[in-house]
């Protein structure tokens, strides 16, 4: 009998991701990609050493109580931990690792590309050519937000936050950031620090939400703040949609403070999102795919794999989080 641990993996992964687990591990594969309940995580976890999940399993305190004791480590393909109780975890003695890093190139594309879609207008002018409504041209039609040489303001200049303003830099935009401590010259590479979200936010004309969700981060964007934006502002969310009062930022919208946004993620995604959003014209949207490229999943996997690797060889996982 094989003395490889066995390892639970939540959802289909990439081949290159698979073949190393079948290698390495005994992993229990998910081939058709099908979200499992809770019941069904903790039966299989029965004979399981560690779970490999993805942000989709949410990892409460009640399914982590229920837990067998012979889960060591839940190896997260994910950077965000807002699906897992870490402090429940911790209390079970269970390992969380997380994937930072290796998704921040795929990440601040999908943002520079939220804010151009959503500048322009693309989703309503895709719209028009799909359904045969463009009949003319005139200096009056579909125009948009310019951003080049605008202020491009960043909440949370981690890794993703960095890339994401260097890109910018390429639009000849002006780069101010509010993050929890002030980064070094090197890093923050001439932007502009605002030692509040409140400072920062008067000198956003496109906004870009970088920041995890956290009880503190919970609502940050919400009506009062979303009035110190100047007008025609833009919004721009690639980190999570609990950061976001979705009423208030609709309300925006829908009244003209704002000329647009471009979200990639929302609360209640995927299925419960607000409805307001798929009302409007100025908002377009993505269904979560900031990592999706191949390059990206690929990197995401090795990196949880590294995790388990270190765990399992008695060292200190890279990647803690609990």
């Amino acid at each position: 009998m094989s003395s490889k641990p066995v390892v639970l993996v939540t959802r289909k992964l990439p081949d290159a991701v698979e073949e190393r687990l079948k290698r390495d591990y005994q992993p229990m594969l998910n081939a058709d990609d099908r979200l499992y309940s809770d019941d069904e995580i903790v039966d299989m976890a029965a004979s399981s050493d560690a779970i490999l999940p993805c942000h989709t399993e949410k990892f409460t305190a009640e399914l982590i109580a229920r837990l067998p004791d012979n889960v060591k480590v839940i190896a997260n393909f994910s950077v965000g931990v807002d699906h897992c109780d870490l402090v429940a975890a911790k209390e079970k003695g269970i390992i969380v690792t997380n994937t930072p890093d290796v998704l921040s190139d795929a990440t601040a594309e999908i943002a520079i590309m939220l804010m151009l879609t959503a500048a322009r207008r693309a989703s309503e002018g895709d719209q028009m050519v799909r359904a045969r409504e463009w009949r003319d041209w005139s200096p009056a039609f579909m125009v948009g937000s310019q951003i080049t040489g605008k202020r491009f303001g960043v909440i949370g200049m981690g890794r993703v936050g960095q890339v994401t303003a260097k890109r910018a830099r390429c639009f000849d935009m002006d780069i101010h950031y509010y993050n929890r401590s002030r980064l070094g010259p090197d890093l923050e590479a001439g932007a502009t620090y605002h030692e509040t979200v409140e400072d920062l936010l008067p000198h956003c004309d496109v906004l870009s939400i970088h920041c995890p969700a956290t009880p503190e981060t919970t609502g940050l964007l919400n009506a009062a703040r979303l009035a110190l934006l100047p007008d025609g502002a833009i919004v721009v969310n690639t980190a999570r949609g609990g950061v976001v009062d979705d009423e208030a930022l609709v309300g925006a919208l829908k009244s003209g403070k704002l000329w647009a946004a471009g979200l990639d993620v929302f609360n209640g995604e995927p299925e419960d999102i607000h409805p307001g959003y798929r009302e409007l014209g100025n908002v377009f949207l993505l269904p979560h795919i900031g990592s999706a490229t191949a390059e990206t999943r690929d990197a995401m996997g090795f990196r949880a794999l590294d995790n388990l690797d270190s765990i399992f060889a008695g060292r200190e996982p890279g990647d803690r989080v609990a």
